[in-house]
């Protein structure tokens, strides 16, 4: 499982990386959800990198 948290704002960034966060379930700053560890998740993380911080639970 990866806990992941939105730490910047979505505000500015690319459409594609907003539909991204938005797409992992998060809202506001300092949301956070968890998802299983599949290569589908991975790669969202990848896109919005910079937006969110990731750990393992």
């Amino acid at each position: 499982m990866l806990k992941i948290t939105l730490v910047k704002s979505i505000n500015g960034t690319k459409k594609n990386q907003s539909a991204t966060v938005k797409a992992l379930g998060l809202k506001k700053i300092g949301s956070s959800v968890e998802k299983t560890d599949t290569p589908q998740i991975r790669g969202m993380i990848n896109v919005v990198s910079h937006l969110v911080v990731v750990e393992e639970v």
